[in-house]
C-alpha cells in the first residue's frame, strides 16, 4: 500500500485534492457562523440596568407598591449586602445562607403603631428582602411618645407612608409594600400566600381574629404582640405545627376590644421591647435559629422588670384551629 495516499494531501498532488475536498474549501462555513453567537450576546446585558427594587406611591390615601421587573426572591446577595449585614453574617448561626433566607423572605405586618415601627425598623435594618406593612390610621401627635418610626413632620400623613420613608432611609434595599387599609378577611386571603411570617401588631381584636383565622387557613406562622400600661406579651402561632396553638385559644371572640393604649395609656419603652422580640421571633422562624416561642406566652411585668412564661396549649375545641379541618 503507498503510505503517500493516506497523508494529508499536498499542493504537489492536485488530483488527490480535488477528491478529497480540501479543508481550505470547508472553512469558510464556520466563519459564516461564527457572527451568530456575536449578536445574541448582548442579550443578557440589556437585562443588567432593570432595578431591583422600585416603589411608587399612587394618590394621597391609598399606597400601593408596584412590583419591580425582577423577582426579589433568591436574589444572591453583593458585596454591598455582605458588607452591611456583616455583623449577623459572622454568627455561626446565622452565616451566609441564614443572611440569605432573610433575603428571600416576605414579612407581612399589621399595624404601624408601637410595636409595628420597633418591629419593621429591626426586620428592615436586618435584611428582610420584602416588608408589606399595612395600617388605615394617620399620624398624631399622641403617636410620637412611643411609634418611633414617625416624627413630627408625619403628623397628618398616613402611618404606611411615614413609615416606608423611614424604613427606606434605614435599608433602601428593602422591597415594600404599604398599604394604606385595614386588612379584612377577604384581602388577607389575597396577600398572605406570598408571605413567610405575620405580625400581629394591631390594636383590635377583630383584626387581630381575623389574621389568625388567615394564618390558620393558609398555614403561615404568626408573632403576635401585645403592651398596655407596662406589661406586654408575646407568643407565636405556628400552624405548620399540628400541635400549635392559635390566638383564638387564647382569647375568644367578643373580649374587650376597650383595653388599648388610647384609653388604659401605655410605657413608651414597653412597646419597644416587645416589638424587638416579635422582630426577633419572625427571624427565627424565617432562619431556622433556635426554638421559637410556639406554644408558650411570655409575659413582661415592666415595672418590676420581670419575665414570665406560660405554656399554652392546643384547644382541640376551638373554633378556629381546632376539629377534623386543621
Amino acid at each position: 500500500m503507498d503510505v503517500r495516499r493516506l497523508a494529508v494531501p499536498k499542493p504537489a498532488y492536485p488530483a488527490a485534492q480535488r477528491e478529497l475536498r480540501s479543508p481550505k474549501a470547508q472553512s469558510p462555513k464556520p466563519k459564516a457562523q461564527s457572527p451568530k453567537p456575536k449578536a445574541q450576546s448582548p442579550k443578557p446585558k440589556a437585562q443588567s440596568p432593570k432595578p431591583q427594587y422600585r416603589t411608587v406611591v399612587n394618590g394621597k390615601t391609598k399606597l400601593r407598591y408596584t412590583a419591580p421587573q425582577e423577582n426579589h426572591r433568591f436574589r444572591m446577595m453583593q458585596d454591598e449586602d455582605l458588607l452591611r449585614y456583616s455583623r449577623q453574617i459572622m454568627l455561626p448561626e446565622m452565616d451566609i445562607a441564614g443572611q440569605q433566607k432573610l433575603l428571600d423572605a416576605t414579612v407581612l405586618i399589621v399595624g404601624m403603631g408601637g410595636l409595628g415601627c420597633p418591629a419593621a425598623m429591626y426586620l428592615a435594618a436586618a435584611g428582610v428582602g420584602h416588608l408589606i406593612i399595612a395600617d388605615d390610621d394617620i399620624v398624631e401627635i399622641t403617636n410620637l411618645q412611643r411609634q418611633i418610626a414617625h416624627s413630627q413632620a408625619n403628623i397628618g400623613q398616613a402611618k404606611v407612608q411615614s413609615a416606608l420613608a423611614t424604613l427606606q432611609g434605614l435599608n433602601p434595599n428593602v422591597r415594600i409594600t404599604a398599604l394604606n387599609e385595614r386588612l379584612d378577611q377577604a384581602r388577607l386571603a389575597q396577600l398572605l400566600p406570598e408571605v413567610t411570617v405575620a405580625l400581629d401588631a394591631c390594636d383590635n381584636f377583630s383584626t387581630r381574629f381575623a389574621l389568625n383565622q388567615a394564618c390558620v387557613d393558609q398555614r403561615v406562622p404568626l408573632v403576635s404582640g401585645a403592651a398596655i400600661r407596662m406589661e406586654g406579651q408575646v407568643a407565636v402561632f405556628d400552624s405548620r405545627d399540628d400541635s400549635s396553638p392559635c390566638y383564638q385559644c387564647l382569647y375568644r371572640l367578643g373580649d374587650d376590644e376597650q383595653a388599648t393604649c388610647a384609653t388604659n395609656g401605655v410605657m413608651a419603652p414597653v412597646v419597644g421591647i416587645i416589638g424587638a422580640v416579635q422582630a426577633m421571633e419572625a427571624i427565627k422562624l424565617i432562619t431556622g435559629i433556635g426554638s421559637p416561642l410556639t406554644g408558650r406566652l411570655l409575659l413582661l411585668d415592666a415595672k418590676n422588670l420581670q419575665w414570665r412564661e406560660m405554656r399554652l396549649p392546643k384547644d382541640p375545641q376551638c373554633k378556629a384551629c381546632g376539629g377534623a379541618g386543621h
